[in-house]
């Protein structure tokens, strides 16, 4: 008994070939994006390799997509990092946090700003707002937005009022950014087109970024521990029982993938190569460097 055919090795190469170059194209992008934004991307941290692990992330995640299409989800997603960067490194009080959230959400309202981060976001939003979907859709990414918010700044209460359960922790994983990313991109790509359609994506969604938020601390928990930021790690006894949840999650996810597929086969295959690819990732490396 054979295995069956062998796959055509030169063209499995070839169509690794053409992703990485979709990421190469990417990594060029937002470099430009960074040089034009220098308040708010200094070098350290945000570097050529977490560049180049934004572009290849989305175009392993979503390598039908063409350069110019992907360039707007790689910009949604460099936006998540600047976030990440001044709620929980640079931001000294609450008012501050909360300070971020309302140029952001006021920003998706159609504000104007001199402020560096809601420049770059207004940026972004004008390009998403050319899609033929975002009149119909834009609430969703709002709502994603303030859920995002919201949790980022719920994290950076823990950190100073005390830690939460790990059940606590899940429930806010919005703070990892992935969902907001994920609405961005269904809206500019023009993939999900009806409210319906972005409810059934958007509750998919946020079961990987569950999944995702634990592989992230798996990989990330000495930074975390020495950084003093929040890891699933830290909140349980025996690490063991987050790989025991991780591994749980991923089941749960494979569920409602396969559900998704007989409804949204294109979304489906997107999420579950964005989980696939994060694993694989972060058992390996990080997207930050040493802060």
């Amino acid at each position: 008994m054979t295995d069956g055919p062998t796959p055509d090795p030169l063209a499995a190469a070839a169509e690794h070939g053409r992703v990485c170059a979709l990421a190469a194209q990417g990594q060029r992008g937002l470099r430009k994006v960074a040089a034009a934004h220098p308040e708010l991307f200094p070098a350290d941290p945000f570097d050529a390799t977490l560049f180049s692990s934004i572009a290849q992330a989305m175009a392993f995640s979503a390598p039908w997509h063409s350069a110019a299409e992907l360039a707007v989800t790689n910009r949604a997603v460099l936006w998540g990092f600047a976030v990440d960067w001044l709620v929980d490194h640079q931001a000294t009080s609450r008012a501050e946090v909360d300070r971020i959230t309302g140029v952001c959400l006021d920003v998706l309202d159609g504000a104007d700003t001199d402020d560096p981060l809601g420049r770059f976001l207004a940026e972004l939003r004008d390009d998403v707002a050319a899609a033929p979907g975002y009149p119909a859709l834009r609430g969703h990414w709002r709502a994603a937005m303030e859920r995002t918010l919201d949790a980022m700044a719920r994290e950076w209460d823990w950190r100073r009022t005390g830690r939460p359960t790990l059940a606590e922790y899940l429930a806010n994983a919005d703070n990892l950014a992935a969902t907001v990313v994920n609405v961005a991109h269904w809206i500019h790509t023009g993939s999900v087109s009806t409210a319906e359609a972005m409810d059934h994506a958007v509750a998919v969604s946020d079961e990987v970024q569950r999944a995702l938020r634990l592989v992230n601390d798996l990989g990330t928990h000495r930074r975390d521990a020495e950084s003093g930021d929040l890891n699933a790690l830290l909140l349980v006894d025996d690490p063991a029982d987050v790989e025991r949840r991780f591994a749980e999650q991923v089941d749960h996810c494979r569920v409602r993938l396969a559900k998704l597929a007989g409804e949204a086969p294109r979304e489906a295959d997107f999420l579950s190569r964005q989980l696939g690819f994060t694993t694989g990732f972060y058992r390996n490396t990080d997207f930050w460097g040493v802060r």
